[in-house]
């Protein structure tokens, strides 16, 4: 009987075509596809607690002088180095930290690149709530309460600011108030009781300088809606409201012609 299964497999041309494998059955094209009865959606939040307390205003005897004091109404609060942000001039009077209009963002960036991660974090808070306006406020600026990052940037609960100073519009006096922001990506429950601290910590240090005169309301001046105003011929700072008469940067009656 012959044994078939032992004989040797024919190679080239003798070999015997492999079967082709059948084609894979492809779905119909016109197959219904079955809907889910609701679409799954994954969903994105961002929450900014952006906060800030301010006191009443304290007037200041006019002059140059007053200016210099401002650093001092900070000490035994300050817990890194006070920096002095100066109002804007004319050429930065659009200047925002809001990152959706490119132009004054970059305006922000050409004036404050120069201050620490602190002081620019304050001006964000600050200036976002509308607490301080640098068209015509001088801004004195510290970390007063909590930590700060690897990179020197204070963390959502850690409190910030100091005092904000500008110049009474009818008598040329300064006013002087103490002004605190806070936050970020998170809420603290008692950052809020630690700034009303702070807020009254400040006012007594601008309430003991010897150039105060006392608590007054005089609100704050609002910037006219076409800003450029006259250049001071003291310190040659251009004035960023029309309306103004006393320069903001040095306290000096502007001359107009």
């Amino acid at each position: 009987m012959p044994l078939d299964f032992l004989k040797r497999r024919p190679t080239g041309d003798n070999a015997a075509p492999a079967p082709k494998a059948e084609p894979a059955q492809r779905p119909s094209q016109h197959a219904a596809i079955a809907m889910p009865e609701e679409a799954v959606a994954q969903e994105f939040v961002l929450k900014l607690h952006y906060a800030g307390k301010s006191s009443e205003g304290v007037r200041m005897k006019a002059g140059p002088q007053a200016i210099s004091e401002l650093p001092a109404m900070l000490h035994g609060l300050a817990r890194t180095e006070i920096e002095i942000v100066e109002p804007l001039p004319i050429e930065f009077s659009q200047a925002t930290p809001v990152i959706a209009r490119p132009s004054e963002a970059m305006q922000w960036l050409n004036a404050h690149h120069i201050h620490s991660p602190v002081t620019r974090h304050a001006l964000v808070v600050l200036e976002s709530i509308d607490a301080i306006d640098l068209a015509f406020d001088t801004f004195v600026c510290t970390l007063l309460e909590g930590e700060v990052d690897t990179s020197g940037y204070p963390d959502y609960s850690a409190v910030v600011g100091g005092v904000a100073a500008h110049w009474d519009e009818a008598t040329g006096d300064m006013i002087v108030r103490s002004v605190v922001g806070w936050g970020g990506k998170g809420v603290r429950g008692d950052t809020d009781r630690i700034a009303a601290k702070l807020v009254a910590g400040l006012l007594t240090n601008i309430l003991a300088n010897q150039y105060a005169l006392g608590i007054t309301a005089v609100d704050r001046p609002v910037p006219a809606a076409g800003r450029g105003g006259l250049v001071c011929a003291h310190c040659g700072f251009a004035s960023a409201h029309e309306r103004a008469f006393y320069c903001p940067k040095c306290g000096m009656r502007l001359l107009r012609g």
